[in-house]
């Protein structure tokens, strides 16, 4: 993947640790909700232990890795912050603000928590962006430096920019357009008519079936290329610079995308993955090539209620559609993750019963980032819900990335505050508008820039030195002009300075 080969590059670049995760993946055969993955994580066998009651250990790296948990810990800097605020606060009763490093006082344990948060420590080139515009924000204007990572993305952001929310837009109607259900009722509602151009002249054609055949495989493929259009989007203005990321992922949720995605997941979803529109002669690559149509992908039958398959009919899978609805979740997911407004409006929306209805696709990528929607809502969707959904929540421990001091499935944690959600978008919002002011002003002149910290050697500061001088009231004692001469001898003219040197930004 060539955005995971530039993630590690800019890792290399910035001097950041480096971050392995295991190679190990997840077979296409993970049943729904399988309590464990034998492939992925093997128990110890009883008869290898030794006589003395102690578990046979790992004689080489290949076997200690394979006894590894599938996903490492990850530990963030407010997680450290928050930790060491609940313990002072706790043993000490005071605060040491922005202080991670002074322990004195806290106990060993404590000391120790504190040690295996930093080994887990995972700071991104993201973090590194948002530290990078902070610092500028106090900077002076002549000494400000742009920044992004990804030069063909910040092209396309350019481009895209002044009508960023228009193209947004149009992109979701197309896939509204190519998403609903029967082509007469996406007439009626107004919306885009995708297919105009594949609709026969003749009302009656010869082949009525093979026509409807076709105009529902064409729906199809608009609705995987918009769908991975957005993810694209999303996944490279992320590597570019994360308020490009966030500016993309707003004009998104403003547009309605979370209730789409919701809408398009909202069907039968196992024959949707199971539809057969494909026509042979027309598929790729045989089109192309000429070549006879490859065998069809065969899957698992569906396993409901814990019951057993029946030998008999397997399923053709439509590899399209599979691929828009990861898309989808990925979309979702991307879109909601550590934004407490928009998690909850996935619960306004009633997302779980139609999530644990796409838990039913037999594909380990569907279930992975389904989990995860689940991880991030668990804790708004109440105690009833976690009682009545208990083996969802063991998959997500057993199957999901966990973060150290992550408290998800409780609706204890401080982002579940009410009154601090328009507080979080309405900061998200003014953070975009100084970004766009400071570096694309020539792309939307219409923004201004919100008060920053002045600098004498900014545009906007004078240049007469002599008005400069005159508004400025210095006091002078009494004594200074009998003896400036000697003051200006002895600091001035008998000292040597590199004035180059003092010309050159910090």
């Amino acid at each position: 993947d060539d955005i995971s080969k530039r993630k590690q590059e800019l890792r290399v670049e910035n001097k950041l640790s480096e971050w392995i995760e295991p190679k190990d993946t997840p077979t296409s055969l993970w049943q729904v909700l399988q309590p464990q993955f034998p492939d992925r994580m093997p128990l110890p066998d009883p008869l290898d232990e030794e006589l003395d009651g102690t578990a046979s250990v790992c004689e080489s790296e290949e076997s200690e890795a394979c006894r590894r948990l599938p996903w490492k810990p990850k530990a963030r800097q407010a997680d450290i912050e928050l930790y060491l605020r609940t313990c002072r606060q706790k043993f000490l009763g005071y605060q040491l603000e922005g202080d991670t490093t002074t322990m004195v006082g806290l106990p060993d344990s404590i000391q120790e928590g504190v040690q295996i948060l930093k080994d887990h420590l995972y700071v991104s080139h993201g973090d590194l962006a948002l530290d990078h515009q902070e610092k500028m924000c106090n900077t002076a204007k002549r000494n400000r430096k742009v920044l992004f990572y990804h030069p063909p993305a910040e092209a396309m952001y350019r481009a895209m920019l002044p009508k960023m929310e228009d193209y947004i837009i149009a992109l979701l109607k197309v896939l509204l357009a190519s998403a609903s259900t029967p082509l007469s009722k996406a007439k009626t509602s107004g919306s885009l008519n995708v297919l105009g151009d594949v609709l026969p002249e003749d009302p009656n054609p010869v082949e009525p079936q093979r026509m409807q055949k076709d105009l529902s495989r064409h729906k199809e493929i608009i609705t995987k290329a918009v769908s991975a259009s957005l993810l694209l989007l999303l996944k490279h203005f992320r590597l570019n610079h994360v308020y490009q990321f966030e500016f993309i992922s707003q004009c998104m949720f403003y547009a309605n995308c979370i209730p789409l995605v919701l809408k398009f997941l909202n069907q039968d979803m196992n024959n949707f993955v199971t539809s057969e529109n494909s026509i042979p002669g027309l598929d790729f690559p045989s089109c192309i090539f000429n070549e006879a149509p490859v065998a069809p992908i065969i899957r698992r039958t569906i396993i409901e209620n814990d019951e057993q398959p029946d030998e008999a009919e397997p399923a053709i899978l439509c590899w399209r559609n599979m691929f828009s609805t990861i898309n989808m979740l990925r979309i979702i997911q991307k879109l909601t993750k550590w934004r407490s407004p928009r998690t909850m409006m996935l619960n306004v929306f009633k997302s779980p019963p139609i999530l644990k209805k796409t838990l039913k696709i037999t594909h380990w990528m569907v279930h992975l980032y389904v989990l995860k929607l689940f991880k991030l809502q668990a804790k708004y969707l109440g105690k009833n819900w976690r009682k009545g959904n208990m083996k969802i929540l063991s998959s997500i421990y057993q199957h999901v990335r966990h973060r150290l001091l992550d408290d998800w499935a409780y609706g204890n944690d401080l982002d579940t505050r009410q009154w601090e959600v328009p507080n979080e978008e309405q900061q998200l919002k003014a953070s975009l508008v100084t970004y766009h002011a400071m570096w694309y002003h020539d792309l939307l002149p219409d923004t201004t820039l919100p008060d920053l910290p002045k600098h004498i050697d900014d545009e906007e500061m004078t240049q007469d030195v002599q008005k400069l001088i005159d508004e400025t009231e210095v006091e002078l004692p009494k004594d200074f002009e009998k003896n400036y001469r000697v003051w200006v001898q002895k600091e001035v003219y008998d000292n040597q300075y590199d004035w180059d040197v003092l010309l050159e930004p910090l």
